[in-house]
């Protein structure tokens, strides 16, 4: 399948613009640090491949340089040392910016929003991606989507939790928009990037913590020091990463060579899905035999986190009128394709 993803990323890329030859590539020496490691599956290792490709693709004249969180700059400033300049391009999950840029939490993941699917619509057919650039260019930041997964996990806790009331005190690890909302319902809410979560859960630092998929949370070993594993992810119905590139550089680009980059994150988007998809069964299965009950969110749990979620939207969209323009836009999207999912698709538990 890799084979075949390449030969398209190229194929697709040289019909981008045009037919690229050569000469019309620039030669493209960046540093990319990231807010994730590389050895997180479909959640840090898009941008290496993505890297690849483009090497690949350009007979080596695009060559960027991945580097681990905090190995270049620190993981959750990739937003501003792109916009800054000091470094031409970074790859992060957006919304770690949530206090600079409110809207930017609505690229990277939305409560009760759309899932990656639906999302990858609504950036490429229904404005998303034009309303993505007209927020982060007065930052000097040119993003591109470059890869999304799917539902992450509603969290880790290390005692269970039935009702609304046991969230209230609670110290928990959430980020953007849902942290918010795990606010509003009483939580103690704290930012920590994914390396330093295992720790704050096995010293009692956090009673609990959502960070991403299966695969990803066994990697970091959450299993280990908590044994309740809550879903679906409602806040994170799709999770969504993006190349930031400084906008300075992104100018200086021929349009063949931008065409190239632009296209191969299109492939990394697809990649990143395919491989979220392929891989959270068997994780389950073996969070499973390693002692972890698997918990759905309470129907109790999910009206408090879906009422708290209406509160939080409508205070943002007070707040910040690019938050409410953009918010509105996929409300209005979700809302068009609601009677297509819901006739289009197989129920959810229909058994197969």
């Amino acid at each position: 399948m890799k084979k075949y993803v390449t030969a398209a990323t190229v194929a697709l890329a040289l019909n981008a613009g045009g037919i690229a030859h050569a000469q019309e590539i620039d030669t493209v020496r960046w540093g990319i640090p990231m807010a994730f490691g590389s050895n997180l599956v479909a959640l840090g290792d898009t941008m290496p491949w993505v890297a690849q490709q483009l090497d690949r693709a350009s007979g080596g004249r695009i060559k960027l340089q991945v580097f681990e969180p905090g190995k270049l700059v620190p993981a959750l400033a990739v937003f501003d040392s792109v916009s800054q300049g000091k470094v031409e391009a970074g790859y992060t999950w957006m919304g770690y910016e949530i206090g600079k840029l409110p809207a930017s939490a609505l690229f990277g993941a939305v409560p009760f929003g759309m899932e990656s699917p639906m999302f990858s619509a609504w950036m490429y057919f229904g404005g998303g991606d034009q309303l993505l650039k007209e927020l982060y260019k007065p930052h000097k930041v040119h993003p591109i989507f470059c890869g999304t997964i799917s539902p992450e996990a509603a969290g880790w806790f290390r005692k269970e939790i039935t009702k609304p009331d046991e969230i209230k005190g609670l110290k928990f690890r959430a980020a953007g928009l849902g942290g918010k909302v795990y606010q509003k319902v009483g939580a103690s809410v704290t930012m920590l990037p994914g390396g330093e979560l295992f720790q704050a859960l096995e010293k009692g630092v956090l009673d609990g913590t959502e960070f991403s998929l299966p695969t990803v949370d066994d990697q970091l070993g959450f299993h280990k020091v908590a044994k309740f594993y809550y879903l679906p992810g409602w806040h994170q119905p799709s999770t969504n990463q993006y190349l930031y590139v400084n906008l300075d550089q992104w100018s200086k680009l021929k349009p063949a060579t931008q065409a190239l980059i632009e296209t191969t994150c299109t492939a990394g988007v697809a990649i990143s899905l395919a491989k979220a998809e392929a891989l959270q069964g068997t994780t389950l299965e073996k969070f499973e035999k390693e002692g972890v009950k698997a918990v759905k969110v309470s129907p109790e749990l999910l009206a408090a986190f879906k009422k708290a979620t209406d509160e939080v939207m409508a205070e943002e969209s007070a707040k910040d009128a690019m938050f409410k323009k953009v918010y509105d836009s996929q409300r209005s999207f979700q809302k068009q394709n609601s009677k297509w999912h819901d006739f289009g698709y197989l129920p959810r538990d229909f058994k197969h």
